[in-house]
C-alpha cells in the first residue's frame, strides 16, 4: 500500500568515506528511484580519518524518506545517515553571492537592505556590488527577491550546510 501522506523538507546528513566515485553513487540512488535534491553540499570533515559530510535537502512523505535513508546506509562508503529533521534541533545556514547593479537611488536602497539583512559588500565597483550573505534559505530567498527590484544581475549559492545541535556528532 502507498502512502500518501503529507511531503515534507528534510535535511540528511550522510558521513562518508572520502574516495572518489561517492558522490556520484550518492546522486545515482536518488535519480534512479526519481527522487528530488533541492539542495546538496559536501565537504571533507576528518582528513584523518579521510572522511566526508554530505548534506542533503529532499522532500518526501515519510515513507520515502524512510526508504532514501535505508538505501542511503546500505551504500558501502556510508558510516552514517542521520536525518537532522526528525532526530532533534539542528542548525543549517546557506550561503549566496548576489551581484547588484545601480546607480543613485537604487545603489543606496540595495547598500541599506544589505545592512538590514547583514550582507557583507565583497566587490565594489561604481556600478555595482556584490553582496555576500548567509543564513537559512528563506532569508536569502527574501534579499534575492528585494534585490531584484533594484537591479538584481546574477545569484549564485551554495546548498544547506548543517549539524545537530548539542554536544553529540555523528
Amino acid at each position: 500500500m502507498k502512502e500518501t501522506g503529507p511531503i515534507a523538507v528534510h535535511t540528511i546528513s550522510v558521513i562518508v568515506d572520502n574516495e572518489a566515485g561517492v558522490l556520484a553513487r550518492v546522486i545515482g540512488l536518488f535519480s534512479g528511484r526519481g527522487y528530488n535534491i533541492e539542495s546538496l553540499t559536501v565537504s571533507t570533515v576528518d582528513t584523518s580519518h579521510e572522511t566526508s559530510r554530505i548534506t542533503i535537502v529532499t522532500s518526501g512523505t515519510r515513507m520515502v524518506i524512510e526508504q532514501i535513508k535505508a538505501q542511503l546506509d546500505r551504500l558501502v562508503p556510508v558510516h552514517k545517515v542521520a536525518d537532522l529533521t526528525i532526530e532533534g534541533d539542528f542548525v543549517s545556514r546557506d550561503l549566496a553571492l548576489v551581484k547588484v547593479a545601480g546607480v543613485g537611488e537604487k545603489r543606496v536602497e540595495a547598500l541599506r537592505l544589505a545592512e538590514a539583512f547583514r550582507a557583507q559588500v565583497v566587490d565594489a565597483s561604481r556600478d555595482s556590488f556584490v553582496f555576500e550573505l548567509t543564513g537559512a534559505a528563506n532569508k536569502l530567498d527574501a534579499f534575492v527577491d528585494l534585490m531584484s527590484e533594484l537591479g538584481l544581475v546574477e545569484v549564485a549559492r551554495t546548498g544547506a550546510v548543517a549539524l545537530a545541535r548539542g554536544q553529540q556528532g555523528l
